[in-house]
C-alpha cells in the first residue's frame, strides 16, 4: 500500500473532499492527481472510500480514516518537536590548533542566549573535519583554513593569528634577528621543538624559514604547543608558537615575534549547506568575537 495515497485520503476525508484537500494541504498538489492517486488507492483495496457529491465516508473509509489519522494527524506536532529538540543541539567540530582560548567565551555567550542548548564537541583533524561535514555528523567546525577544501565545504574567516618563537625567560634573545645571527651557512643550529611536520603551525614556520632563506630542523616534534612550551622552559630549545590575543605567554618563556614573511594561522568555520539557526548565532557570535581581538591587536583580518 502506497503511504503517499493513504496520506492523500487522510486529506480529503478531513477536508471532506478533493477541493477542499488541495486547498488546504501543506503542499502543492494539483487536483487531478489527487483524484488519480485516490482511485489507485480504491483500486488497490477494491472497495469505494467515499461518495463524491455530496461528500460521505464510507464505511470502509471510515474504518481506514481511523486507522490513519492518529499518525498523519500529529505529524506537524513531531515535526516540530524533533525541529525544535535539534535547534538546541549543537554539534561542533575541531582541530586541536584551532581550539583558542576564546572559544569557550563564544560558547558560554550562546548558552546564555539558549540555557537549553547541549554541545557536542569532537576534536578531529582537518581532514576528519571535512568528512564529518560531509557525513552531516557536524553542523559546523572551528578549523584552520590554511589549505583548500573540497567542493561543498564553505569557510568563513574569523580571525589570524601570528605565529612566535618562544624561548626560555631568561635567554639573552629578544628579537628574530639574534635567532638569526646563530646561524651557520644559512642554517640555525638552536634546537627547534615544533609540532609535527604535517601540522599547519610547523608548515607555516618553515615557509617563513624558506622566504628568508633560512634552515631550522626540528630537534624535537611534540603534539601539543603548550607542551612545547613546558620543554621550552626547561631549556630544551626554542620553540613554535601561537601569539592568541589576548593570551600571555606559558610560565617560564618568553615570545618572540616573526617578520611578516611569515604567514599568520588562519582560524575560520567550516559548514556544509545551510547553517541552522543555532549554528548561524554561533557564526556571528564568532565574528564579533573576532573583531574585538582584531581591534584589542590593531590588526586586520
Amino acid at each position: 500500500m502506497n503511504v503517499h495515497h493513504l496520506e492523500l485520503f487522510y486529506y480529503v476525508a478531513k477536508f471532506e473532499g478533493i477541493t477542499e484537500a488541495v486547498r488546504k494541504m501543506p503542499y502543492g498538489i494539483q487536483q487531478p492527481a489527487v483524484s488519480g492517486q485516490i482511485l489507485q488507492l480504491e483500486k488497490l483495496l477494491k472497495v469505494k472510500l467515499f461518495r463524491r457529491r455530496p461528500f460521505a465516508l464510507t464505511p470502509a473509509g471510515e474504518e481506514l480514516y481511523d486507522f490513519i489519522a492518529p499518525f498523519f494527524s500529529r505529524l506537524g506536532q513531531i515535526t516540530e518537536q524533533i525541529q525544535g529538540e535539534e535547534n538546541h543541539h549543537l554539534r561542533l567540530a575541531a582541530s586541536a590548533a584551532a581550539l583558542t582560548h576564546h572559544f569557550p567565551e563564544i560558547l558560554q555567550k550562546l548558552r546564555a542566549e539558549i540555557p537549553t542548548l547541549r554541545f557536542t564537541l569532537r576534536e578531529l583533524t582537518n581532514i576528519e573535519i571535512e568528512d564529518a561535514l560531509r557525513k552531516q555528523e557536524a553542523d559546523i567546525a572551528i578549523a584552520i583554513l590554511n589549505r583548500k577544501f573540497s567542493p561543498g565545504i564553505k569557510s568563513i574567516k574569523l580571525i589570524d593569528i601570528p605565529l612566535a618563537i618562544t624561548v626560555p625567560k631568561d635567554s639573552p634573545i629578544t628579537k628574530f634577528r639574534d635567532i638569526v645571527s646563530m646561524a651557520s651557512g644559512g642554517e640555525i643550529l638552536q634546537p627547534l621543538i615544533s609540532l609535527p611536520k604535517i601540522e599547519p603551525v610547523a608548515q607555516l614556520i618553515q615557509r617563513g624559514l624558506t622566504a628568508k632563506n633560512l634552515r631550522w630542523e626540528p630537534s624535537m616534534e611534540i603534539t601539543e604547543l603548550n607542551l612545547i612550551q613546558r620543554y621550552v622552559a626547561k631549556g630544551f630549545g626554542f620553540g613554535v608558537a601561537v601569539n592568541i590575543p589576548g593570551v600571555p605567554s606559558a610560565e617560564g618563556v618568553r615570545q618572540i615575534k616573526l617578520p611578516t614573511t611569515f604567514p599568520p594561522l588562519s582560524i575560520g568555520i567550516l559548514h556544509a549547506g545551510k547553517p541552522k539557526r543555532v549554528a548561524q548565532r554561533l557564526i556571528d557570535l564568532a565574528l564579533d568575537q573576532a573583531s574585538l581581538l582584531q581591534k584589542k591587536t590593531g590588526k586586520g583580518s
